[in-house]
């Protein structure tokens, strides 16, 4: 479909470019060869960057053009992403070109590469990780189902790991017993029915108080069904898009978020109007927007 242009209407796909350094980039991920279930996650980034066309550069709520106010690029996309190793080394040299650094996945199993990167830069004992996410991800093996039992095994202390939106019937009592276990502070899908989400954004940054920075890891599962088609593990009860959007927006006006994913999304089971890839857009927006509040 070809799209209008207004010279006085920028669209953010628009706004990210290709740059040597910015305050905000983006980078494709597309990991989907070990994923438990088979998919075309790896079709996503591409869908997602396409999903941001649909959306302007200006946020009314906080009347700010964030093409003012920060800088954006697109960083391309990592080479061979399901090979770990490799991919670690490509985002540790990627990290050093912006700011804050978006992952756009692929599954889930980005986020071990995404988060072991930054051992270069910091000790696992000052590093945090917040999911959002229904499932533990602590199963043995490397898949998109073992990322936090493989960051767990690198040292990343699981007192320094908050699982938001942990959802009934999505785990094993073993894996729930594991993340007890090893530290790891779980606030459950049903919290959200007692807390607003903002409140639940900063009792997870509050429980991260010393770690010096802070990966954040958007598993679209976590959202309801409805919201994220694209999503094969999201379950009916999930989060909605508002929430997450809240969520998302006030876990990025901590300065120590520096790092997020996006991931669990096949594009090409979207809906027919692309709502899941839409969505993944609108976050990245939220992001950028709250990074330009702190300024």
């Amino acid at each position: 479909m070809v799209l209008s242009h207004d010279p006085n209407w920028l669209r953010a796909g628009n706004w990210f470019q290709e740059v040597d350094y910015a305050d905000l980039a983006i980078v494709g991920v597309g990991a989907s060869k070990t994923s438990l279930t088979p998919n075309r996650v790896h079709k996503t980034p591409a869908a997602i960057r396409e999903a941001l066309l649909k959306y302007s550069t200006y946020s009314a709520s906080t009347d700010t053009d964030l093409s003012v106010a920060i800088s954006a690029g697109d960083l391309g996309d990592v080479k061979n992403p399901d090979n770990q190793d490799s991919a670690i080394k490509q985002l540790s040299n990627l990290y050093q070109r912006a700011e804050t650094v978006i992952l756009l996945g692929g599954d889930n199993s980005i986020t071990y590469s995404g988060l072991a990167a930054l051992f270069d830069s910091y000790e696992p004992a000052k590093t945090g990780l917040i999911t959002l996410d229904a499932h533990h991800d602590l199963r043995d093996g490397y898949s998109n189902g073992s990322p936090i039992r493989q960051l767990l095994d690198q040292g990343l202390p699981g007192k320094n790991i908050v699982q938001i939106g942990i959802n009934d019937f999505a785990n094993s009592k073993f894996y729930a017993d594991r993340a007890k276990k090893a530290g790891i502070k779980v606030i459950h899908r049903n919290e959200f029915n007692k807390s607003r989400p903002e409140q639940i954004a900063k009792r997870a940054l509050s429980a991260l108080n010393k770690c010096a920075i802070i990966y954040i890891d958007i598993d679209m599962d976590v959202c309801d069904r409805s919201v994220v088609p694209a999503a094969p593990a999201a379950m009916p009860g999930g989060i909605s898009a508002d929430q997450i959007r809240k969520l998302i927006s006030t876990l990025a006006r901590d300065r120590r978020t520096k790092l997020f994913d996006i991931t669990e999304l096949d594009a090409t089971i979207d809906s027919s109007d692309q709502r899941s890839t839409r969505l993944a857009a609108l976050l990245i927006l939220e992001i950028a927007a709250a990074k330009a509040g702190r300024l």
